[in-house]
């Protein structure tokens, strides 16, 4: 009955692409320096739900937006290159991981939202 609720696999999918998202950050910081280093990017988690993720849906007219624009700082900025032809911005990195660990943390709170609603569903503290 319990094993396949949507929230436990959608926060686990979600903690799992906020731990590539830092992985990537990492590297891209690590390779700051290596000429002709293009800078590599993961795509939004919304866009890896597909057709699993809900849609908005309007009470009354204006009250949802049809465009929300980019999610993140590093989705607005354009890429320059260095000298050396390296594309990384330290700060664009910063940014990227912070947003990596607001998405790991968001995960594991609506994981444990989500476990302690199951628990008292079934009369346990």
């Amino acid at each position: 009955m319990f094993q396949n609720l949507t929230v436990f696999t959608v926060s686990h999918d979600m903690a799992k692409h906020a731990g590539r998202a830092q992985a990537l950050a990492a590297q891209n910081v690590a390779n700051a320096d290596t000429p002709n280093y293009q800078r590599k990017t993961i795509a939004p988690f919304q866009a890896e739900l597909g057709q699993a993720a809900p849609k908005m849906r309007a009470t009354r007219a204006g009250h949802v937006t049809a465009h929300l624009g980019p999610t993140s700082a590093a989705a607005q900025t354009a890429s320059n290159a260095a000298p050396n032809g390296n594309s990384v911005s330290l700060q664009e990195e910063m940014l990227a991981s912070v947003d990596a660990k607001r998405q790991h943390d968001r995960a594991i709170a609506i994981y444990k939202s989500s476990l302690t609603v199951l628990r008292a569903s079934l009369g346990r503290r």
